[in-house]
């Protein structure tokens, strides 16, 4: 097991012999005290993965305080849901984030300007602040899910933490996913970070998979969250945790191997799509830190750092197939 350090607090997998026991306890019975978030969209009504995630929440003990589930979904599936979730043994709120008088409570405030994941996770960041000291996001398309994860990602905040971020090998079938991340995210904040000296830049940088769902914070930090409505919702969470929380109060952990549902690379609901997002919110993130993106050179240098990424992603799959057959 490695122990390389980020320019934040990186907490591996613990694992028996570890000598984090003391936190580890603290944050099992800390899960009293938390409010754990995981929104959903129509699709996930009975889907396995979801049905997992809240399964093994139900193996918690103690129960956490609440588990908040802020769904997107049109009138008629809202009563399934509900039905649904009412067959786990779990202090379940649902939350509908499209409901007509939602919306119209967005309108009257002149925000009625988009809606996605960002924009429902939001919603039930309140409440769950209210009723807990911690909050816990998840999203709920991990088949690999664990309830150990909300435990793990509860440590730091028991080592006076108050963001931590999760991070997780995305590996099938031996071929590497996460792409969003692998191949934009990475390789663009590698070539800003190159032309910017900025510790916001060093920060984003900082975090093994930037744009994983899961992370938990303070009750405190979790209510100065702007998040973004759609898919900027991980990068712009992490922009305020820079300026709440910082080097010293921010901290990622393992949380081991995850399975995920795979997007198609093409079209707004695809890859490309969440590219977009993800960028216009990356740049917003830096504008409000004061750095001003070298546009007009940053195409080819985004292009150079990610073909240096994958001759590097290419050198370790090869490795590691090789050291398969060595066996």
């Amino acid at each position: 097991m490695e122990y390389v350090q980020e320019r934040i607090a990186t907490l591996h997998e613990f694992g028996e012999a570890s000598s984090a026991g003391g936190a580890r306890s603290s944050a099992v019975d800390a899960v009293a005290e938390t409010a754990v978030v995981v929104p959903m969209a129509g699709r996930e009504l009975e889907s396995p993965a979801a049905a997992r995630v809240l399964g093994e929440l139900e193996r918690l003990e103690p129960s956490p305080a609440a588990v908040f589930v802020p769904i997107r979904a049109e009138p008629d599936r809202v009563e399934p849901f509900r039905e649904w979730l009412a067959s786990f043994a779990l202090p379940i709120r649902l939350l509908w984030c499209n409901a007509p008088g939602v919306e119209t409570l967005f309108a009257e405030a002149g925000l009625d300007g988009g809606f996605g994941k960002g924009r429902d996770v939001w919603l039930a960041l309140g409440p769950a602040a209210a009723v807990g000291d911690a909050v816990v996001v998840h999203d709920a398309d991990a088949r690999s899910y664990e309830a150990e994860h909300v435990h793990r990602l509860l440590a730091p905040l028991q080592l006076e933490f108050d963001f931590a971020k999760g991070y997780y090998a995305r590996v099938e079938d031996e071929r590497l996913y996460g792409r969003l991340f692998r191949l934009f995210y990475a390789p663009l904040v590698r070539a800003l970070a190159d032309a910017h000296d900025a510790p916001i830049l060093d920060y984003l940088g900082a975090f093994r998979y930037a744009l994983a769902g899961e992370f938990a914070a303070t009750a405190s930090l979790a209510r100065r969250l702007r998040t973004p409505r759609a898919w900027g919702l991980e990068v712009g969470t992490l922009g305020d945790a820079f300026d709440v929380a910082g080097f010293d109060g921010s901290a990622q952990v393992d949380l081991g191997r995850h399975v995920h549902d795979h997007r198609a690379v093409a079209g707004d609901a695809g890859l490309e799509g969440m590219s977009r997002e993800v960028a216009a919110t990356l740049f917003g993130v830096l504008e409000d830190h004061g750095v001003e993106p070298a546009y007009g050179s940053l195409p080819e240098r985004y292009r150079a750092a990610g073909e240096e990424l994958i001759a590097q992603y290419r050198a370790c799959l090869l490795y590691t197939s090789l050291s398969g057959l060595a066996r």
